[in-house]
């Protein structure tokens, strides 16, 4: 045979050999071989010793028994004082540190957060760490002209339509005010609509007036096709600002609480003060109020339904006292967060605040540094909820859309960091050093190597790693451009995930304002 029939069928093996492999790596990955997926545990940060958490919790038990809250409604009072709270003549709901204690052994522990699509089900449970969206941002950030808008209900749709295709948003919660619906009641079916039309993952929302729950419900039953089917899987959660900090009811919410708890759902108990304005300026000592406001929740929602599912939501954010200014991007956030996840684990409820927020303007490299920091310190300290992790600029004012596909870039790595190194026989064995050093000299081709670069490395989406002789030959492009590229592509293809039948009934009975 000549030289050229030997060589022939060498080479189409080769060929043959690697498109097979490039093949094999382009195809979706299974479940459990996947680098990262949500829920993975973290908990390897801890900025608190386990003398300050016990310091921590007793200041709270304190705060509550000898400061109490103040405001509560009149169900409210009912409710919590025939649990064995006591109203003082101040007005004043205290907590007895037994009746703190008692709640919390009869607390919802390792909860489930469903969704549409059970793929998407949140397990809440240990140290398992979920990213998602959440805020009330007024403006869409519009990073090409650099210019901020109102936002609008077609706006949450589109922001909705993303977090269903990028794999490490977990959970889609109300993440802007829609502007262009006057009417509260109508603009609190159209957050709940929109966000449930455009994802089939978890949806948190809110209600602006107790008034409102029920018809909300109506809309819920609809889309889960009956109340019983609602009670089975509950897939919306309560985002609810039941106390104005400092140690404070708030009344309209409470309620709102107590009407969402009797309906089946869960409820996030949430605390928002901010350290040096409406929380104290220590660190230690923010996260004190944080805990006696959540804790004050915990007897709330035991004492209405005992067991029933609600996430301690401590959200103390940070002043810069400079100015007064909120700094959702500092490093004094992250270790709030974290602190906050350390407590959530010290009382071994499922537990969420927020990460991620960038006090940019844009999505620049100030906007990559905040959210980076907030992200990675939230996941390592195995913070259960993790929200405002994506999308948010100007302390919580703007929503970017294109900021949003590049944060999941963001949140791959992240959960990267999460997993950690595992420490086994095969990933320490020297078999393989040997077989490249007696050998090849390199591990580029070697069979371990391609085996482990989809299971333990985690590739960018849009982010960009060229050579700069490769950058320079495709045209130089930018992050944005790549971002709004599959922006686009994403919006272009990803349709309602309503049933037409259910969509046409929702827009026939209450009035939607954006196109399905």
């Amino acid at each position: 045979m000549t030289e050229e029939a030997v060589c022939e069928p060498r080479r189409n093996a080769r060929a043959g050999g690697r498109a097979a492999r490039t093949a094999a790596r382009a195809a979706p990955l299974a479940e459990n071989l996947r680098p990262i997926r949500a829920g993975m545990p973290g908990g390897q940060y801890k900025p608190l010793t386990d003398a300050g958490m016990a310091r921590i919790h007793d200041a709270a038990l304190q705060a509550l028994e000898q400061i109490g809250l103040a405001n509560a409604p009149k169900s409210g009072v009912a409710i919590l004082t025939g649990a064995g709270a006591v109203q003082g003549d101040d007005g004043r709901i205290r907590f007895p540190r037994a009746l703190v204690e008692d709640m919390l052994a009869v607390a919802a522990r390792d909860i489930t957060l469903y969704a549409r699509d059970p793929k998407f089900d949140l397990h809440l449970s240990g140290s398992n760490v979920h990213f998602g969206t959440a805020g009330a941002a007024v403006h869409i950030v519009d990073p090409v002209t650099n210019t901020y808008r109102d936002s609008t209900a077609q706006d949450l749709y589109d922001a909705a339509r993303l977090v269903q295709n990028l794999d490490n948003v977990h959970f889609f919660q109300r993440a802007m005010v829609c502007r262009d619906v006057l009417d509260n009641f109508d603009m609190d079916v159209n957050t709940l609509y929109a966000c449930c039309a455009g994802t089939k993952k978890h949806v948190g929302t809110s209600f602006s007036d107790p008034s409102h729950v029920k018809g909300c419900f109506d809309l819920i039953h609809m889309i889960a096709g009956g109340e019983d089917k609602w009670r089975e899987r509950p897939f919306i959660s309560n985002s609810n600002c039941f106390v104005v900090p400092p140690m404070k009811f708030a009344e309209e919410s409470c309620i709102v609480m107590e009407d969402c708890v009797r309906r089946g759902m869960p409820v996030l108990l949430l605390s928002a003060g901010q350290a040096g304005a409406t929380a104290p300026a220590p660190i230690a000592l923010a996260i004190v109020q944080a805990m006696a406001e959540c804790l004050a929740g915990v007897v709330y929602v035991n004492a209405i339904q005992k067991g029933a599912p609600a996430i301690f939501g401590t959200w103390p954010f940070v002043s810069d006292l400079r100015t007064g200014a909120m700094s959702g991007g500092s490093a004094e956030q992250a270790l709030l967060s974290a602190g906050c996840a350390q407590m959530h684990r010290f009382y071994n409820l499922p537990g969420g605040a927020a990460s991620g927020i960038s006090d940019s303007k844009l999505p620049d490299m100030q906007a990559g540094w905040e959210q980076m920091i907030t992200n990675v310190l939230a996941g390592l300290s195995g913070l259960n909820m993790c929200y405002e992790s994506v999308g948010m600029h100007a302390s919580l004012l703007g929503f970017c859309l294109e900021s949003l596909v590049m944060g999941d870039d963001i949140l791959g790595q992240v959960m990267r960091c999460v997993r950690g190194i595992e420490v086994d026989d095969e990933s320490t064995s020297i078999e393989a050093m040997a077989e490249v050093c007696f050998g090849p000299g390199h591990y580029l081709g070697s069979s371990q190597t391609l085996a482990r670069m989809q299971t333990e490395y985690v590739y960018p989406v849009v982010g960009n790693r060229m050579s700069p002789k490769e950058w320079n030959e495709a045209g130089k492009p930018l992050l944005l451009d790549r971002a709004i590229a599959r922006k686009n592509a994403i919006l272009d293809k990803a349709g309602c995930q309503i049933d037409a039948g259910v969509d046409g009934a929702v827009r026939a009975a209450f009035n939607i304002h954006f196109r399905g």
